[in-house]
């Protein structure tokens, strides 16, 4: 029951930043169960998701959807790109999903195509975006 309400809160809270023009939805994401984010569903491990942003507050969480990961190496060296930048606090690359969770500094100005040349720097190509404020 209590699920179900927070599910439909969060999608009235959707709705409201789509009505508003927001391209972030600006959400606390303890409950992140049947996200949308710009009308889509997020398609991540929701477990994975969860033990993600545990601990992190006032971030922003860039989640990137990438084409061509195939290995463990792929992913690594992914890891690691993000890992230099000062202004990220926390990667997670889930292979199976194809997703690179990245927890960026509240300030920090997420540039996508500064996201795809790091991606494709390593072997890959990054084809979508959504960022989340917590």
């Amino acid at each position: 029951m209590m699920k179900n309400f927070l599910l439909l809160l969060l999608l009235i809270i959707h709705a409201l930043a789509q009505a508003n023009g927001n391209e972030i939805d600006n959400i606390h994401l303890d409950h992140a169960h049947d996200r949308l984010v710009d009308g889509k569903k997020l398609e991540v491990d929701l477990k994975r998701f969860e033990r993600f942003i545990e601990g992190l507050a006032y971030s922003q969480i860039a989640i990137v959807s990438v084409k061509g990961m195939v290995c463990d190496f792929c992913a690594r060296g992914i890891e690691k790109t993000f890992k230099r930048d000062s202004d990220v606090t926390k990667v997670d690359v889930d292979l199976s999903n194809g997703k690179v969770l990245i927890a960026f500094k509240r300030n920090k100005t997420i540039d996508f195509d500064d996201i795809k040349e790091k991606i494709l720097a390593n072997g890959q190509n990054a084809t979508d975006l959504k960022v989340l404020i917590i």
